[in-house]
């Protein structure tokens, strides 16, 4: 259907609605931001996994299509809660995050082991068949690795760029959470990465990720608990 009678048609309905992937990351960020900014939406699951998503739905009908472009319109049209900073050295550095989780962290870590273990109408990514250890193993080390980064930069400024969360936590805590739904992350070996995910995990905003269940693929046991 073409955009402009989607966009006709959802003018008269009085509810934002996201087009997602349950385990996606960037439907997660997606997800995240509309939780932090306090809007109200329904989210409906995406019946064609390969499409470019998430897709965003407006009050007035805009409809908004690819992760970059939810960020642009969510950032320009709902800034009273501000997720990226106008300081210019602080927005550069959350900037920068959010462009190391959805470029290194995805493809070095999250590819590599939630793409194997879940499948396509989940993530939005085909799988070929049986999960490759040898490839999770890669993407395990990559992890840990990462663990190690954001657990330096937690401990030194309460979050990951400052104490006030960010787009910066929101874009890596939406790898982790999808990760961590199949207990990948080792955090009893990260400290200090384990109390910023705790810390994120308990907002507000992250209440609707931790309900998710894959229909046979239950969550590990603290997925949703508010610790380890």
């Amino acid at each position: 259907m073409p955009s402009y009678r989607l966009a006709q048609t959802l003018d008269c309905v009085p509810m934002r609605r996201l087009t997602h992937l349950t385990l996606s990351p960037p439907s997660r960020v997606a997800r995240l931001m509309l939780g932090e900014k306090r809007l109200a939406f329904d989210p409906v699951s995406a019946e064609d996994p390969q499409a470019h998503l998430p897709v965003f739905f407006d009050l007035d009908g805009t409809r908004v299509e690819g992760l970059w472009a939810v960020i642009d319109h969510l950032e320009g049209t709902y800034p009273d809660r501000a997720l990226v900073p106008e300081d210019p050295a602080a927005r550069a550095d959350c900037l920068r995050w959010l462009d190391w989780a959805m470029g290194p962290l995805g493809e070095r870590a999250t590819r590599k082991i939630l793409y194997e273990k879940a499948a396509q109408r989940f993530t939005g990514a085909p799988t070929a068949g049986a999960p490759d250890m040898n490839v999770i193993r890669q993407g395990r080390e990559a992890l840990r690795a990462a663990l190690t980064v954001v657990g330096k930069a937690a401990e030194t400024n309460g979050n990951l760029v400052t104490r006030e969360c960010l787009l910066a936590d929101l874009a890596v805590a939406a790898h982790l959470s999808a990760l961590d739904y199949f207990g990948e992350v080792p955090w009893s070996e990260h400290p200090p990465a384990g109390e910023w995910y705790v810390r994120m995990k308990s907002r507000p905003s992250f209440r609707s990720l931790l309900s998710d269940r894959l229909p046979g693929q239950p969550p590990v046991m603290h997925y949703a608990e508010l610790d380890f």
